[in-house]
Order: structure tokens, then C-alpha cells, then sequence
């Protein structure tokens, strides 16, 4: 990755190709070219502090390309602050200061005033307008450069030390290159996505540095499913379902939205935000989910549109009519799990069996079998433990110029565009404050 290289006023490379770079002690060491890190990074040289951004691949945001199936779901459009944090739940009372300075209307100006051009989709999503991560990627690149930060790729840290007498951090990067900082920002990320360099070191850092790590676990992951029909429909998405929860038979919880099938089982932003307590309940109890494909109708009201439609369609089969009222995906395996032989004439489809695939619409089980692993989750849940953050900064209570930014807090929250907001909020207020 190489980058044009510019030069600082006392004259030390400060573009991103930095094949000599020298200095006694960084004023800011930022440890992640992720979101937040670039973000830390970004407002910390805007602040005309002497900036090294370390990252372990060999380009930055490699996360960031790929959120939101490569289009980068950057924020939601929820501009009052009280709103936002809600979404947060428990969490929310600790990033009130945080988000008092830097929520999403300066997210979505921040990027504005760059030349991001945002559109608005379901539920409040906000997407560059190009559809492209790349494009959100680009601006904070720019960022960067505007700031003079120095970027150094393939620089995986292994240690961090706090020298108390000289007030500084010793950084210890693979192979055995130190560098030394007055203030460092860890914005390595949690677990999630390991391929893309997320692979929890900070959090052992951050333990040696007298911390508290909450266990990580995965909070946004599709679910496998037990049902051998599933893997017929991977890529249908359903739109506009009702999705109801069981553990060994007792319902647990009712929830509107979308559902994608996959190949190994359902993934959509109504099972990512489903997946943390279902991961919960399977830890003792076998968990069943209903699909209902008509939420709006009762099963009379189905019984009807069913009826009238066999009736008008009486000569065909009803595997070949069956598709005017689901998705045509669905039809097979709908009439398999009904048994109902799809070659039958619609005339000749007997009352209970007509009974028997309404009461299935209202309900397809889906038995879980369990949540996937970090490789497929979006964030992780788990990390520093909030009480020992200043958030009105992101410094640490625990160790002094040390600040702790994104997927490294112990925040659970929603997919939508919740996960980004706050590495820019946090990111943007350590590194205004650094």
C-alpha cells in the first residue's frame, strides 16, 4: 500500500509511505486502522499532534470494507441523543457525555462537509449514495492525509508497557521494533471477523495493564438451523414477517422485520439483533423460532385467501399456483413439510390439508441448532469493563494518556448502523481530547 508522502514543519515524513520513519516519542500512538482508529487518528492530527497510526494488515479498514454486504451501513438516522443511546440499552447511561459531543448529526456533517453524498433507508439506515464502502474508506484516508498522521501497515503490535518514571508508552511491535508515545489510543477491535485482523489482542494488553475484561462472546451472528429444507433457499430474503421464539416449548419473545435464509441457516437484521439472547436460551433450553409469512392476516383470513385462490386456479396443480401467494422458493418445501403432493389439482386438495398448510404459513419452525462463530459475526459483545472509562474523554481510570475506543468497550448493540456510530463518536472524542 503505497501512499504520496508529505512533510511536517520539522521536516519528518508525515505522509503514509514511511519506509524511515524516526522519532524519539510520538506525541499519539493509535494501535488499529480500523473505523475508530482512523477516526482517533484523524482528529487527533487535525489537533496538530504528532500522529503514528500502527495496523497489522497491509491496508487500513478492512472491516469496514465489508460492513454492510461492502456498502457500509455508517450510521442511523436517530438525531436525538436520548433515541440513539436507548438503542443502547444498559450501555447507554455511560455514552451520554460521549455522545453529547459527537453524535449523528456531526457524523453525517463530518462526512457531508467531505463530500460523502448519504441516502436514507429502512429503519434509519444510512449508506453512501455509491452503494460502496469504499467511498466512506476514501474520506477518512483523506482524513488522514489532511491531518499529516503517519500510517505504518503490517506493524502488528505484540506488547505495551507503561514506563511511570518517563511517563510514556513503550509499544513493542512483532519482531521486535520498539516505539515509545506520551498517549496511546487501542482501537484493536474485539473478536469478530478474525480474518480481517480482529482477533482480541488488546484485550490481553489491556488485562496486563491492570484492566477488567468482561468475557467476550458474540452479539450480532446468523443462526445455524437444524432443518435440512433450509439449505434449499439460501439468498431468499423475506420481507415484512413475524418471528416468534420458543425454549422447550414456552414462548419467549415476539419480533417484526426481515429474514434472509442462507446455507447453513437465517441470517437479516431481525435474527443479528435476535442472536445474543437465543445464544443465552441455548445454553439451556432447545430453542424453536415460528416463522410467520402473514403477520397482517389471522389464519381465518388466510384460510380465505387460500381458498379463493385454489378455487380460482381449479384445473392446476397446486404447485404451480401456490407461488401467486408465497415465494415461489418456498412452494416445495412448504408442501413437503404439509404433505401435500404438489401434483395434486387444486379441486381435489382436501379440507384438512388446506387447514394444515394455512396453520404452516402461520407458523414454519425452525429448529436452532446454534449461533456461528466469530467468523461470521458482525461485532462481538464483551470487552473493557465500562466503569473504568472516562467517557467525556475515552481515557482510561485505570491508566493515565491511555484511550480505549470502539469494538473494545464492552458495548452490545443493535446492527442498523449502531456499530459505527459509536467507533466514529468514540474514535472522534479520544481523539480530541489525546
Amino acid at each position: 500500500m503505497v501512499y504520496k508522502e508529505n512533510r511536517s514543519r520539522d521536516g519528518l515524513a508525515s505522509g503514509f509511505s514511511l519506509p524511515n520513519f524516526s522519532r524519539a516519542v510520538w506525541e499519539v500512538v493509535v494501535i488499529g486502522g480500523g473505523p475508530a482508529g482512523m477516526m482517533a487518528a484523524g482528529r487527533a492530527g487535525e489537533r496538530g499532534r504528532a500522529v503514528l497510526l500502527l495496523e497489522k494488515n497491509e491496508t487500513l479498514g478492512r472491516k469496514l470494507l465489508i460492513t454492510g454486504g461492502g456498502r457500509c451501513n455508517l450510521t442511523n438516522n436517530k438525531p436525538a441523543v436520548r433515541t440513539m443511546l436507548a438503542q443502547y440499552r444498559q450501555s447507554g447511561q455511560f455514552l451520554f457525555s460521549a455522545f453529547a459531543q459527537f453524535a449523528v448529526r456531526e457524523v453525517l456533517d463530518f462526512f457531508a462537509q467531505r463530500g460523502l453524498v448519504l441516502k436514507e433507508e429502512n429503519d434509519g439506515r444510512m449508506f453512501p449514495k455509491s452503494n460502496r464502502a469504499q467511498s466512506v474508506w476514501d474520506v477518512l484516508v483523506q482524513f488522514l492525509k489532511a491531518g499529516g498522521v503517519t500510517v505504518k501497515t503490517k506493524s502488528e503490535v505484540s506488547k505495551i508497557e507503561k514506563n511511570v518514571a518517563l511517563g510514556q508508552f513503550s509499544l513493542t511491535l512483532k519482531g521486535g521494533e520498539k516505539i515509545a508515545a506520551r498517549a496511546c489510543v487501542v482501537a484493536t477491535g474485539g473478536t469478530s471477523h478474525p480474518e480481517t485482523g480482529s482477533t482480541g489482542e488488546g484485550f490481553e494488553w489491556l488485562k496486563r495493564l491492570g484492566h477488567t475484561v468482561v468475557e467476550n462472546n458474540f452479539a450480532l451472528v446468523p443462526l445455524a438451523l437444524a432443518d435440512p429444507w433450509v439449505k434449499r433457499l439460501g439468498g431468499v430474503t423475506l420481507s415484512d414477517i413475524k418471528l416468534t421464539v420458543f425454549a422447550d416449548g414456552q414462548k419467549q419473545s415476539t419480533h417484526l422485520g426481515k429474514l434472509l435464509f442462507t446455507h447453513f441457516g437465517v441470517s437479516g437484521p431481525t435474527i443479528l439483533n435476535l442472536s445474543q439472547a437465543i445464544g443465552e436460551l441455548l445454553t439451556h433450553s432447545q430453542v424453536t423460532i415460528h416463522l410467520d409469512l402473514f403477520p397482517k392476516l389471522d389464519t381465518v383470513a388466510l384460510r380465505d385467501k387460500l381458498q379463493t385462490l385454489l378455487t380460482v386456479e381449479s384445473n392446476k396443480k397446486i404447485k404451480n399456483v401456490l407461488g401467486k401467494l408465497i415465494p415461489s422458493a418456498l412452494v416445495e418445501p412448504m408442501l413437503d413439510l404439509a404433505g401435500i403432493d404438489g401434483a395434486t389439482p387444486n379441486h381435489s386438495v382436501r379440507r384438512a390439508d388446506r387447514l394444515k398448510l394455512v396453520a404452516l404459513l402461520k407458523a414454519i419452525p425452525l429448529r436452532v441448532k446454534g449461533l456461528l462463530g466469530a467468523n461470521k459475526a458482525i461485532i462481538s459483545a464483551g470487552g473493557v469493563a465500562l466503569e473504568e472509562v472516562n467517557f467525556k474523554t475515552m481515557e482510561s481510570r485505570i491508566v493515565p494518556r491511555l484511550y480505549l475506543i470502539g469494538d473494545i468497550l464492552n458495548i452490545a448493540r443493535p446492527s442498523g448502523g449502531y456499530s459505527l456510530q459509536l467507533c466514529w463518536t468514540t474514535g472522534f472524542v479520544a481523539g480530541s481530547n489525546v
